[in-house]
């Protein structure tokens, strides 16, 4: 996930996640980079064990997984933990590709992509994810983060600010 993260953050020209909310205002990056996103949302569903890849609880083999040893406020904790990082997921999600306006609205619309995939998609087996993982993701996100690297240190030069960070600095000194 982090060479995801990379990736946008280069490809930005910057760290700061306030500006990236800003830039995507007439255009998402979800429409820049279709694939990117499809791979991102499987590391979401991936990373939080949600049910095509919920590999470390298999509900349906056990009694309940490994909620059978908490009970009470332990047994909430652990669900309130697992949604409070979808919510955080889905935060990030919109904040990666899908900023401008309307943002909670749009981070509700992934919670409900979250419960939706839950009920609709079977369990996969451990080595599609595996598979997918190790060769297809890390090498997509690789390629990806060394393309956009590659770029601005061939096209980018020291007095010209090249990509979003020129325009943002454009755009700020416009309004200001």
């Amino acid at each position: 996930m982090i060479f995801f993260v990379l990736s946008i953050c280069y490809y930005i020209s910057f760290y700061d996640f306030g500006l990236l909310y800003f830039f995507q205002v007439g255009f998402w990056f979800l429409f820049l980079r279709v694939l990117f996103f499809g791979g991102w949302l499987f590391l979401c569903l991936a990373e939080n064990n949600r049910t095509p890849f919920d590999f470390s609880e298999g509900e349906s083999e056990l009694v309940s997984g490994f909620n059978v040893d908490y009970g009470g406020g332990l047994f909430s904790l652990i669900f309130i933990c697992e949604y409070g990082m979808i919510i955080f997921l889905c935060f990030f999600s919109v904040l990666f590709f899908c900023g401008g306006s309307d943002f909670l609205f749009k981070v509700l619309g992934f919670c409900f992509f979250y419960v939706w995939v839950r009920c609709c998609f079977p369990r996969y087996r451990y080595d599609f994810l595996m598979g997918r993982a190790w060769k297809l993701l890390l090498p997509f996100s690789l390629f990806f983060l060394l393309v956009i690297l590659v770029f601005y240190s061939k096209f980018s030069r020291k007095d010209s600010l090249l990509g979003f960070q020129g325009l943002v600095k454009k755009t700020l000194d416009y309004c200001n």
